[in-house]
C-alpha cells in the first residue's frame, strides 16, 4: 500500500514543479513586453513633440528674416533711382548752364524753337542774378552723390546715414517745391509756349522726391512734415521775392507785346553836354532805360544827338517786350526801381536828371569844358 501510494502520488509533485516555472516565466515575459512597449511609446511621443518644436522654429525663422531683407532691397533700389535721376538732371542743367553763360541758342527738339530760347532767356531764368540752370546743376549733383553714397551705406565727412537721408529729403523737397512753382509760371506767364527742358526738369524733381520718401520710409517722413512745409514756404517766398524785384515797373495791360524800335534824337548837343557825356563815360557811369520809356527819350534829348552817342546806355529790353520776357540780366543785377536809372560812382539814382545835377553828382570839373574847346 505504501508503495502504491508513493507511486501514485509521485507524479503530482513532479508536474507541479514543471508547470510553475513555465507559468512564472510567461508572466514575467509579458510584463517585460509591456514595459518595453510603454518605453517605446514614450520615446515616440518625445520624438514627435521635439520634431514639432523644431519644425515650428524653422517655420518661424523665415518670417522674421524676410521683411528685413525686403526693406533693405527697397532702400537700395530707391537710392539707386536717386543717383540715376540726379545724374540725368545734372547733365541737362549743365547743358542749359552752358547755353546761359555763353548766350547760345537752345536746341528745341519739340515745338517751336523760339519757345525754348524765350523762356531760358527770360527774367525767370535767374534768381537774384544767379542763373537758374546753375542752381539746378548743383542741386542735381548733390542728389546724385548722396544717392550713390547711401546705396553703398558709406557717407562722406562722417555725417552718418540718418543725416544723409534727411539732407537728401530736404534737397529733393526744395527741388519739388521749386518745380511746382515754375510749372505755375509756365502755365500763367508763358501760355502757348512749350519748353521740353523745363518739363523734363519738373518730372525729374518729382521723381527724386518720391524716391527719397520711399528710401526714408513714410513713418520717418511723417515725423519731419513740419520741416518739409517750412522748406517749401522758404523756397516759394525766395523765388517770389526774386521775381518781384526783376519785373519792370512801367508795365501796363496795354503793353502786352511791343517790338523793339528806336527813337531819333533831334536836338543838337551843346559843348557842355558833350563834355559831360565824355566825363560820364570816363568814370564808368551808366544809364539804364527802355525803348518805350518816354522819360528815357527826354533824358537823351537833353544831351542831344552827338552827346547821347557817347553815353554808356544799357537797353533793358533789347529784344522787345512781350508777355514773359522782361529785363536783361544787366538790368536785373542793377536792381532798378524805374526808368531811367543812373549808376554813378556806385550810387543808384532813379528818374530823369538835369545835366547840372549829373555834373554835380559825377564830380564834373568845368576845366574839362575849357580843355575840350
Amino acid at each position: 500500500m505504501t508503495s502504491l501510494i508513493g507511486v501514485a502520488s509521485s507524479p503530482f509533485p513532479s508536474q507541479t514543479s514543471h508547470l510553475l516555472p513555465y507559468r512564472s516565466n510567461s508572466i514575467s515575459s509579458l510584463i517585460q513586453l509591456k514595459r518595453d512597449l510603454g518605453r517605446r511609446l514614450l520615446l515616440l511621443r518625445v520624438n514627435c513633440s521635439s520634431r514639432q518644436v523644431e519644425d515650428a522654429e524653422t517655420e518661424s525663422e523665415p518670417k522674421v528674416v524676410v521683411p528685413n531683407s525686403t526693406s533693405g532691397d527697397t532702400s537700395i533700389s530707391a537710392y539707386s533711382w536717386c543717383a540715376a535721376l540726379g545724374g540725368i538732371g545734372f547733365l541737362e542743367t549743365s547743358y542749359l548752364t552752358y547755353l546761359k553763360l555763353s548766350n547760345s541758342e537752345a536746341f528745341c527738339p519739340v515745338g517751336v524753337g523760339g519757345s525754348c530760347g524765350d523762356i531760358l532767356n527770360s527774367s525767370y531764368s535767374t534768381v537774384f542774378g544767379i542763373p537758374l540752370p546753375l542752381i539746378g546743376m548743383v542741386a542735381y549733383g548733390v542728389v546724385a552723390v548722396l544717392g550713390i553714397q547711401l546705396g553703398q551705406e558709406s557717407m562722406p565727412l562722417g555725417i552718418g546715414e540718418a543725416n544723409g537721408r534727411l539732407v537728401l529729403l530736404g534737397t529733393t523737397t526744395s527741388m519739388a517745391a521749386a518745380s511746382a512753382y515754375f510749372l505755375y509760371i509756365l502755365s500763367t506767364k508763358f501760355t502757348g509756349e512749350f519748353c521740353p527742358y523745363c518739363l523734363a526738369s519738373v518730372l525729374l524733381s518729382f521723381g527724386l522726391f518720391i524716391s527719397s520718401v520711399k528710401g526714408l520710409g513714410f513713418q520717418e517722413v511723417q515725423k519731419d512734415v513740419g520741416i518739409q512745409l517750412l522748406t517749401v514756404l522758404l523756397v516759394v517766398s525766395t523765388l517770389s521775392n526774386s521775381y518781384n524785384v526783376s519785373q519792370p515797373t512801367n508795365t501796363g495791360s496795354a503793353m502786352a507785346e511791343l517790338e523793339y524800335f528806336t527813337t531819333e534824337i533831334t536836338s543838337e548837343s551843346t559843348p557842355f553836354a558833350i563834355s559831360l557825356a565824355k566825363h560820364l563815360h570816363s568814370i564808368g557811369a551808366k544809364m539804364y532805360g527802355a525803348f518805350w520809356c518816354s522819360h528815357c527819350q527826354e533824358q537823351k534829348q537833353m544831351f542831344g544827338r552827338e552827346a547821347a552817342k557817347l553815353l554808356d546806355y544799357v537797353e533793358c529790353f533789347p529784344d522787345g517786350f512781350k508777355k514773359g520776357i522782361y529785363m536783361a540780366n544787366a538790368c536785373q543785377e542793377a536792381k532798378l526801381e524805374g526808368f531811367p536809372t543812373w549808376v554813378i560812382n556806385g550810387e543808384v539814382l532813379s528818374g530823369e536828371k538835369k545835366l547840372s545835377e549829373l555834373a554835380e553828382l559825377s564830380g564834373f570839373d568845368m576845366k574839362e569844358l575849357t580843355e575840350d574847346k
